[in-house]
């Protein structure tokens, strides 16, 4: 390249990175506490493939994915990333990007492919083991997510999966198994990831397995939205503090780890200068974290949700309710988009939003046509890095500031037909979204909130769920004929940031 275009080049490169400094103040490292941990974040089912190798069973994203026009193109998780053949590429990146941790989840399928019907696979053990000792050679701790999203379909057809009550003692089946194997390493478990997505994607408006809905949520050949997703998230929390429980009493005294549960949260703005719509928004938080929440921290379901759904809400039992009281250490929280919300009980709301399973409240992206933040590659996850602030302080209140993990933040972009591999590479977009977001972080932080790490979704673009591989949250792109990982900017940025080296600097010798 001739000098005067690599001039060109760097200036072009400087000022966007500028840009980003002037909409946010410079962040470093330094800023977090002591022991902050940062991290990089995937699942199973996204990255590895090889659903059918090594004794692996069949689940219920594997039936689920193959089902016509349940995932955008038809893609599949039958290759994903091929993390299962690629495990030690990928932990290279890993260790290059500097970070503390690496938050994986073991598939289900892999250990027990049948559930509690079958014996252990000792290669499913064996590949988490490799992973796991892999990590700790290069200083990185795993955090080990027991379920997210993933279970063997025998399940789902003997009792329908986490509908059933049955999926209690099949949980911490698992997640005994998974303690004994990999417990002597480590020091950070999840129990399930995102239980409300389960309940809601998978029996509310079955854009999930196994496909559950019912009118106006969706035209399903199964389900009843209006009670379903309540029995679920019973079934679940149940399953995650009998886990916590046989950890805490057999485990974790010897074994030295701290285990919790990931909640999917969302902030919430009223769309209008209302009382109604300030009342919608105390709605919309209780209807999707203090739903998780409240139970595992004060033993009940939250007075919000009872005052709708009165006795449609399932009833723990006086022993349920002091096994599940205080059954986490900390609270992960997943971090992606801040949203409107409008009151129904006053107002016409769309179809479903006018529901007692819904709060009677609608939540959308835009008010008067304008988004509520700059859009993304999924239309309502718009960039409002003060949302981060807003919910870190909302669950810092409400649960008396238990420790806290972001344990998943990203910024997607979507692949567009003209699109080359370069201009996803050049993700300046990325590198501000997480800039902005950790600022945000680093006040609420500073106004006191217990929060312990940080962790970026994802290591690699992957299989995102409905969504396919066009949506992209990735610091890594993924070819997806050879497979071949090509850092973006933004994997450099981090690696900068983690490494306290000058980012302008860093990104030019890139381009260079």
């Amino acid at each position: 390249m001739k000098r005067s275009a690599v001039m060109i080049l760097l200036c072009f490169l400087h000022f966007h990175v500028q840009s980003s400094h002037q909409i946010q103040p410079e962040i470093s490292i330094s800023q977090f506490p002591e022991g902050f941990i940062f991290g990089i974040s995937t699942s199973s089912y996204q990255v590895e493939g090889a659903p059918s190798e090594d004794g692996k069973g069949l689940s219920n994203w594997d039936v689920f994915s193959h089902t016509p026009g349940k995932i955008n193109n038809g893609d599949n998780g039958d290759i994903a990333d091929d993390h299962y053949h690629r495990y030690l590429e990928d932990i290279e990146l890993i260790s290059s990007l500097g970070v503390n941790v690496y938050r994986f989840s073991i598939s289900w399928t892999r250990i027990l492919p049948r559930g509690r019907y079958g014996s252990i696979n000792p290669r499913g053990i064996m590949f988490y083991n490799k992973i796991i000792d892999n990590l700790l050679l290069r200083g990185i701790e795993p955090f080990v997510t027991i379920h997210h999203q993933d279970l063997p379909q025998e399940l789902e057809e003997r009792y329908g999966g986490w509908i059933s009550p049955l999926m209690q003692r099949d949980f911490v089946h698992f997640a005994e198994i998974c303690f004994k194997s990999f417990g002597d390493r480590v020091k950070y478990w999840i129990t399930i990831n995102e239980p409300a997505l389960t309940a809601n994607y998978g029996f509310l408006n079955g854009k999930y397995p196994p496909g559950h809905c019912s009118p106006p949520f969706g035209n399903c050949s199964a389900g009843n939205s209006d009670v379903e997703p309540l029995i679920v998230m019973h079934n679940l929390l149940l399953s995650h503090a009998k886990a916590v429980e046989l950890y805490r009493k057999h485990f974790q005294k010897k074994q030295g780890g701290n285990i919790g549960i990931v909640v999917i949260t969302e902030m919430y703005e009223p769309l209008r200068d209302e009382e109604c719509d300030r009342q919608a928004v105390r709605r919309a938080l209780a209807f999707s974290i203090a739903w998780v929440l409240d139970p595992l921290v004060f033993g009940k379901y939250p007075t919000e949700m009872l005052s709708i759904l009165g006795s449609k809400l399932p009833v723990f039992s006086p022993k349920e309710k002091s096994l599940i009281k205080g059954s986490i250490d900390f609270i992960g929280i997943n971090h992606y988009a801040t949203l409107y919300v409008k009151d129904c009980t006053l107002s016409t709301c769309s179809l479903g939003s006018n529901h007692p399973i819904t709060g009677f409240l609608e939540t959308i992206s835009t008010r008067d046509g304008i988004p509520i933040g700059d859009p993304t590659g999924i239309p309502f996850y718009c960039v409002v890095p003060q949302g981060m602030e807003k919910i870190v302080d909302y669950i810092k209140i409400r649960y008396h500031n238990l420790p806290m993990y972001i344990t998943e933040n990203g910024y997607s972009s979507l692949l567009k037909p003209d699109e080359t591999v370069h201009d996803l590479l050049q993700d300046f977009k990325r590198i501000e979204f997480h800039k902005a977001y950790l600022a945000a972080l680093l006040r609420a932080i500073r106004n006191g909130a217990d929060v312990r790490g940080y962790m970026i979704w994802s290591l690699l673009d992957n299989f995102e769920w409905a969504m396919g591989y066009n949506t992209m949250f990735g610091l890594h792109y993924v070819d997806r004929h050879t497979l071949i990982r090509i850092p973006k900017l933004s994997a450099q940025w981090f690696s900068g940031f983690l490494k306290k080296t000058n980012i302008t600097e860093e990104l030019s010798h890139s381009i260079i």
